[in-house]
C-alpha cells in the first residue's frame, strides 16, 4: 500500500516542481515595428540578445522575425491581430488554419511560449469584438491541442483601465460592463489552462495624471522612507507598481479567482515626449527600468504585498523608439534603443548588473514639473507636402471655425503657404480637442514648439510683420495651453 500511495504523491510533487520551473523571473522586451527606420529582424534579434533579454513579445506573427529567432534561447510571445478575433471566435477551422500557418512551422525551432489573442481589446468602445474574445481564446487553445502543442499558454493583454476601481489596492474591481460577461469567463479559462492574466501596467501614466498627489520617487522605486498602507488590509506599499498589480490581484479575487498569476505584458517609462508631458526624460526612464528589473529578477522572488514571493514574469516596453506610433510624443519614446541600435542609456535586462555598476552619468531631468509656458503645434521639418495637405484638409473639417481665419481674404490667409496654413490649422485643431484627447501629432507631420510660428514668418519675411498683429494666431493658437 505504501508503494501504491507513493507514486501519485511523488508525481504531484514533480508536477508542481515542473510548473514552478516554467515560471521564470527573467525580463523580456517588447519588439514593436511601428517605425520606418528600424533595423532588420535579424539585426534586431542580435540587439535583443545584447540586452540580455530572455523573452520577446511581437505584435503579430511576423515570419521574418520568427525565423530570426530560430535556435535562440529566447521565449517568444506572438499575437493574433485584433481584426481576426471575431472570425476566429466563430470558426474552429479558421483557428486551426491560423495556428497551422503561424505556429506549427516555427514551433520546433523557436521557443514560442505565449500566444496572445488581440491587444488591449477591452480598452476602447466595443466594436463587436469584446464578447468574441474569450471564445476566440478557447478555439486557439483547442487548435494548439489539435496540433499536439502543449507548451504555449494562451491569453490576452489588458490595459489597467479594465479596472473600475484601483485605489486602495484592496478595492480593486473590474469594470461593471465587462466583469461578469467577459472577465469572469476569461479568468475561468486562464485558471483551467494554468495561463496568466496579462496586464499592461504603467506607473508613469498614473503618476503623470496625478503628480500633485503621487511622489515621483515613489513611482520610480526611489522612495526609501515613503510608504502607503492600505486601510482595508494593512498591507504596506513602497512603490506604485505594487499598488497597481495588487489592485488587479484583488479584482480577480473578488470574482473568485485568487490564484490566477499575473504577467506584466508591458511596463516602462518614456525617455522623451511632448513639451507639456511631465517627467518624460532619460533620467526617469533609466531609473524606473533599472529598478523594476532589479525588483522583478531578485531571487528569491519578492512578489507584491498581497502576493509575497510570487514570481511575476515581465516584458519591458519597448525595444526601439518607434517614430510612426500615433498619439502623444511619449508613445514614440519608450525605447531602450534608438533606431540606429545604440542604447539610450545603459541597461541589462538580466538583472545581473548591480545598479552601482551603471557608470555613465544620466542627463539631469528638466521636466519633472509641469510646463508653464505657451505651446504651438506646427508642421514638422522634412515631412511630405502631400500628406501635410491631406492633414490640413482633415483639421479644417473638424471643430468650430477651425480654419476660418486662413480662408482667402481673411486676416491669417497670408502668407499663402502650406506650412503656415497647416501650422495654423494644426494649432487651432489642437486648441479645441486637446482636453478630449486630441494630440499634436497628425501621424508624425506635426511637432510642438514653444516659439510662436507667426514670429518665424515676420523674421523670415519682414513684409508680413503687420499681418502678425492682425492675425489672431496669438489668440487661437495659444489657446492650446488653456
Amino acid at each position: 500500500m505504501m508503494g501504491l500511495g507513493f507514486v501519485p504523491i511523488f508525481s504531484l510533487a514533480l508536477l508542481v516542481s515542473i510548473s514552478s520551473a516554467e515560471i521564470s523571473n527573467k525580463v523580456g522586451v517588447n519588439y514593436g515595428q511601428l517605425g520606418n527606420n528600424l533595423p532588420s529582424p535579424s539585426e534586431s534579434v542580435e540587439l535583443i540578445k545584447s540586452l540580455k533579454a530572455k523573452r520577446v513579445k511581437i505584435y503579430d506573427a511576423n515570419p521574418h522575425i520568427l525565423k530570426s529567432l530560430k535556435d535562440t534561447d529566447i521565449q517568444v510571445s506572438i499575437m493574433i491581430p485584433n481584426e481576426l478575433i471575431q472570425n476566429i471566435s466563430k470558426s474552429q477551422s479558421l483557428s486551426d488554419h491560423w495556428v497551422k500557418t503561424n505556429v506549427v512551422p516555427y514551433y520546433s525551432d523557436v521557443k514560442i511560449r505565449y500566444l496572445l489573442v488581440g491587444n488591449e481589446i477591452l480598452t476602447n468602445a466595443d466594436t463587436g469584438t469584446w464578447f468574441n474574445l474569450v471564445p476566440a481564446m478557447r478555439r486557439i487553445k483547442a487548435s494548439l491541442k489539435t496540433h499536439n502543442i502543449k507548451k504555449i499558454k494562451v491569453g490576452t493583454p489588458s490595459a489597467l483601465n479594465v479596472l473600475e476601481s484601483s485605489f486602495p489596492p484592496s478595492n480593486g474591481t473590474f469594470r461593471s460592463d465587462i466583469s461578469g460577461p467577459i472577465i469572469k469567463p476569461m479568468l475561468q479559462f486562464l485558471d483551467r489552462t494554468k495561463s496568466f492574466f496579462f496586464i499592461d501596467v504603467y506607473p508613469y501614466f498614473a503618476w503623470a495624471d496625478n503628480h500633485q498627489n503621487i511622489n515621483l520617487d515613489y513611482a520610480l522605486f526611489k522612495a526609501n522612507n515613503l510608504t502607503y498602507t492600505d486601510p482595508g488590509t494593512n498591507l504596506t506599499y513602497t512603490n506604485l507598481l505594487d499598488q497597481m498589480l495588487d489592485a488587479v490581484a484583488f479584482a480577480m479575487k473578488r470574482l473568485g479567482y485568487p490564484d490566477v498569476r499575473i504577467f506584466i505584458a508591458e511596463t516602462g517609462w518614456p525617455n522623451d515626449g511632448d513639451i507639456d508631458q511631465i517627467g518624460a526624460n532619460i533620467y526617469n526612464s533609466a531609473t524606473f527600468n533599472r529598478n523594476v528589473i532589479k525588483k522583478l529578477t531578485t531571487k528569491p522572488a519578492i512578489g507584491t504585498p498581497a502576493r509575497p514571493g510570487w514570481v511575476i514574469p515581465s516584458i519591458i516596453f519597448a525595444l526601439y523608439n518607434e517614430n510612426q506610433k500615433p498619439g502623444p510624443g511619449t508613445e514614440r519614446h519608450f525605447g531602450l534603443l534608438y533606431p540606429n541600435g545604440t542604447k539610450i542609456y545603459e541597461i541589462d535586462l538580466s538583472g545581473d548588473t548591480p545598479l552601482s555598476e551603471y557608470k555613465k552619468p544620466l542627463p539631469a531631468p528638466t521636466n519633472n514639473e509641469p510646463y508653464k509656458g505657451k505651446i504651438w503645434c506646427m508642421v514638422a521639418k522634412g515631412v511630405n507636402e502631400t500628406a501635410v495637405g491631406d492633414a490640413l484638409s482633415y483639421a479644417c473639417s473638424q471643430g468650430n471655425k477651425t480654419c476660418d481665419a486662413i480662408q482667402p481674404g481673411k486676416q491669417c490667409y497670408k502668407p499663402d503657404s502650406l506650412f503656415w496654413h497647416a501650422s495654423y490649422a494644426f494649432s487651432s485643431y489642437w486648441a479645441q480637442f486637446k482636453k478630449g484627447g486630441g494630440t499634436c501629432s497628425f501621424n508624425g507631420l506635426a511637432t510642438m514648439t514653444p516659439k510662436d510660428p507667426s514670429k518665424f514668418w515676420t523674421l523670415q519675411v519682414p513684409r508680413y510683420n503687420s499681418l502678425r498683429r492682425s492675425c489672431p494666431s496669438g489668440q487661437r493658437m495659444q489657446e492650446a495651453m488653456n
